[in-house]
């Protein structure tokens, strides 16, 4: 009780201390307005999201600090109040996001994606409840944002509006319309929030979490607020977002047009679109995990996944403009349009992206050296895999912990001449990270580029989607990323080859690659070949 007595009021000064700081920054933040009404309406908001934030910032650190004293390493007790903490938290953070919305939602989104980073208990927490029960905007406040952008209401701009949303997101929600000529389509409309309190709100938040890093140094996540601070206000500018759809969809003609036939982004109503507000063609069909309806149509689930990995690698090795937020809700799927199907009598899939305000673009470099890393992983090459991943700066001391959390896997096993080794067979292999690598992730995390952070993250999300859509070990996603990744590599190699004799070499290269992915597939094939039957 003691020590309990001498914890408490050091948490409520660091509470009321960030939270006055915070509302200086806050304060100064909102300062040029020029809407006396918002900035109104701002200073009595902020002062309480404020207060939350600080008080669930200060709770959580002082319970890891002082929750475990005295409890022995490695000890089930200790395993036991570990979990407890974590569980509790989580919740705690949760509860944090929806109370104030807005930015912190998108932060706990990010959360939710970490699975390489953060404890289970907080990534599964926020994955379940902020993709799918963000809170909504009142239609009041969409038919503000509707005549603000485009000069009228709903119900004068289209001939058909639905007031009830069918999504909504951290940012925004979508209604269901249809335009004059008839055209059934989604109308994205901004939460007015966001742009009210976003600025003042990264400035806060930014400052708790350094308040919270300089009490306890074992706490950093400042690089998770960076990272939300650079990719946000893209993802709020929807004009962006519909030059990302456009661009992705040419990448594909122009540089993979053997699978661009299967990929498809909504068409964009230009006329209709704002930076607040983005108007797309409507496009009816399952999420890429919903299993039931997938079948429904006709499409077996491993012929989607076959497809949402080649997808992916030929947006990160071939076009280096990658879709950065491929969860199932951005995922939907539609049998192919022209009807064509397979020698088995089975509808083909066409995979439809939605959302595209997170893309990552990947210079030159780091695009083929992320390539060659992943083949190196795909063919076990210790060799390269180190080489290559010095030049993201991974350094001695962590290379074999980075490619461990890109595979999920142990080094030993990464390095495992056999041609399933990177496929993960039950859920002990997602938990390399351990708390006790907390320091060595955050190091790592600190040397890596920003980019490849996404990359990482991206990952993470394309890994959840083919759970779900298997529902067991699946090797043929290793076997496409390593396959695509090879021919990049090859591609790029060839750009460069200055003699004849370089282009004979790099010749026999790619033919010794294609030959080994060859034998692999078939070794898959005999494997898996009645269990792909049945799915």
């Amino acid at each position: 009780m003691a020590v309990s007595r001498s914890i408490w009021p050091s948490k409520w000064k660091l509470a009321f201390a960030a939270t006055a700081l915070g509302c200086g920054v806050g304060a100064a933040t909102i300062a040029n307005s020029d809407d006396p009404a918002t900035s109104l309406k701002l200073c009595t908001a902020i002062p309480l999201r404020l207060f939350r934030l600080s008080v669930t910032a200060a709770t959580i650190a002082f319970d890891y600090e002082y929750s475990l004293m005295g409890l022995p390493e490695g000890s089930d007790e200790r395993a036991r109040v570990k979990h407890e903490l974590h569980t509790r938290n989580a919740r705690r953070l949760e509860d944090l996001c929806f109370k104030n919305g807005g930015i912190y939602i998108k932060l706990g989104q990010h959360v939710g994606q970490l699975d390489f980073l953060v404890p289970l208990e907080y990534s599964k927490t926020m994955r379940e409840s902020m993709l799918n029960k963000c809170p909504t905007s009142t239609y009041d406040q969409v038919c503000r944002v509707v005549k603000k952008e485009l000069g009228g209401t709903p119900e004068e701009i289209f001939d058909d509006f639905d007031p009830v949303p069918i999504a909504s997101a951290s940012i925004a929600q979508v209604h269901v319309a249809r335009t004059h000529e008839g055209q059934k389509v989604a109308v994205k409309v901004q939460h007015t929030h966001m742009t009210d309190t976003a600025a003042a709100d990264f400035a806060t938040v930014e400052l708790i979490v350094n308040t919270v890093h300089r009490f306890f140094p074992s706490f950093d996540y400042r690089w998770l607020v960076d990272e939300v601070r650079e990719t946000s206000p893209k993802e709020l500018d929807f004009l962006n977002e519909a030059k990302n759809n456009v661009k992705c969809m040419e990448n594909f003609r122009r540089l993979s047009p053997h699978i661009a036939g299967y990929v498809y982004a909504p068409k964009i109503y230009w006329s209709l679109s704002t930076s607040k507000l983005l108007t797309m063609e409507f496009i009816e069909g399952p999420q890429v995990n919903d299993l039931k309806s997938i079948k429904k149509l006709g499409i077996r689930p491993h012929d989607i996944s076959k497809l949402v990995s080649q997808t992916f690698a030929e947006m990160m090795f071939k076009h280096g403009f990658v879709h950065c937020d491929p969860h199932a809700a951005n995922l939907i799927v539609r049998a192919l349009p022209s009807g064509r199907s397979s020698i088995f009598g089975r509808c083909k899939p066409q995979l439809v992206l939605l959302d595209h305000g997170l893309y990552k673009e990947l210079d030159t470099y780091t695009r083929t050296s992320y390539a060659a890393l992943w083949k190196a992983l795909v063919l076990a090459d210790a060799k390269a895999i180190k080489e290559n991943c010095m030049k993201f700066g991974a350094g001695e001391d962590l290379y074999t912990f980075f490619t461990s959390i890109l595979t999920m896997k142990p080094w030993e096993r990464v390095i495992d001449p056999s041609f399933d080794h990177l496929v993960i067979h039950d859920q002990s292999d997602l938990q390399i990270y351990g708390p006790e690598y907390f320091s060595q992730v955050t190091e790592l995390l600190h040397r890596l580029p920003r980019v490849i952070l996404l990359m990482m993250k991206t990952n993470d999300c394309l890994r959840s989607v083919d759970n779900a859509l298997l529902q067991r070990p699946s090797l043929e996603s290793f076997l496409i990323i390593g396959r695509v990744s090879a021919e990049a590599v090859i591609e790029e190699k060839l750009s460069n080859a200055k003699s004849l004799f370089s282009f004979i070499s790099i010749w026999f290269e790619e033919i010794s690659l294609e030959a080994r992915f060859i034998i692999m597939q078939l070794a898959l094939w005999v494997l898996q070949f009645p269990k792909s039957l049945s799915l």
